[in-house]
């Protein structure tokens, strides 16, 4: 005896396999309210409920089972929906008392309104529309950035973009020499105060991200779509016998930088006088104010920290020499 024949004789109620020829048939749904229980089969998970509990509120159920449309039964007498089953349960609590708890997923808060869609159940649908935008807004993302792959990526958003903005070059493979041991930390240290500063100026500057340029480790500062100042994090330590990567954090600097683009926000047109009050430079008394104002926004400051050092771990006494 097979399974399925041993548990339909053994628990009668449940629905068995049809019978060969024995095809579902469609009828007008002729219980009474006074009806005990309904069985119903939806798709394939069985569940017993009443006529008063299916015809409570207007929906699609409640014209199933009033007798206004054809529902479908097979040879046991089982009423079968071909739905998924996984959260008619939730249905049902939701007509008995109009609550209901809700999945925590948002995968499931969706399968469970594509079923209230589907019998018309709007206090449902609203409910979960309403659950799936709170998510949302949770997860809302407080700033986007960018990460451009190319040049031409680059120089369209710089173009387009009317605030400010910082960019950040980081790229670690890009090294041809071993690192020293700080260098690591240092490098996370930049994108650590990249994702501070990206978060704190959020809506006045766009900070973008280049994980394919030349450099190790460097930051661009744009303004009107022109480039401002840089400042290069990397230079090159010869020690003994081989070269090595150092990477630096100037903290100090970029953020002067990054307060420097703000001058670039509004107006459009950059403040000669708070130009002039940020530059480190002297400029000759001979220039009117529109050269000095001129050669102020057409000068890129290229900041390199400690471009060629010395690692100096030699004997005391031995004078390190710098490279040029």
């Amino acid at each position: 005896m097979s399974g399925e024949s041993c548990l339909t004789k053994l628990c009668p109620s449940l629905p068995g396999p049809t019978p060969p020829g024995g095809k579902p048939k469609t009828c007008s749904y002729k219980g009474s309210p006074n009806h005990n229980y309904v069985r119903l089969n939806v798709g394939g998970a069985v569940y017993f409920t009443t006529v008063q509990v299916l015809t409570r509120q207007d929906t699609m159920l409640k014209a199933m089972f009033s007798g206004r449309m054809e529902v479908l039964t097979d040879k046991e007498g089982w009423i079968l929906i071909d739905r998924s089953g996984k959260h008619f349960g939730s249905i049902l609590n939701y007509l008995r008392d109009t609550t209901i708890t809700l999945p925590k997923s948002q995968q499931e808060i969706r399968e469970l309104l594509a079923e209230a869609k589907y019998y018309l159940i709007q206090g449902l649908v609203q409910i979960c529309q309403t659950a799936l935008q709170v998510k949302k807004d949770l997860y809302e993302p407080v700033c986007t950035i960018p990460i451009v792959t190319s040049l031409k990526e680059e120089e369209k958003l710089i173009e387009a973009c009317t605030k400010p903005v910082v960019k950040l070059l980081y790229n670690r493979s890009n090294n041809k020499y071993s690192y020293t041991s700080n260098s690591d930390d240092n490098l996370l240290k930049n994108i650590e105060l990249f994702d501070k500063l990206s978060l704190r100026f959020n809506g006045r500057v766009l900070f973008i991200k280049d994980v394919l340029g030349d450099e190790i480790c460097c930051w661009s500062f744009y303004g009107q779509g022109r480039k401002l100042a840089e400042v290069c994090c990397t230079s090159i330590v010869y020690a003994t016998e081989k070269k090595q990567t150092k990477v630096e954090f100037p903290e100090a600097r970029i953020y002067e930088e990054t307060l420097n683009v703000l001058l670039y926000e509004t107006p459009r047109v950059p403040d000669n006088s708070l130009l002039e009050a940020t530059s480190r430079g002297s400029h000759r008394g001979s220039h009117s104010e529109d050269e000095e104002g001129t050669e102020l926004r057409d000068r890129v400051r290229r900041i390199h920290v400690k471009r060629y050092s010395t690692y100096d771990d030699r004997q005391l006494g031995h004078q390190p020499g710098y490279r040029d």
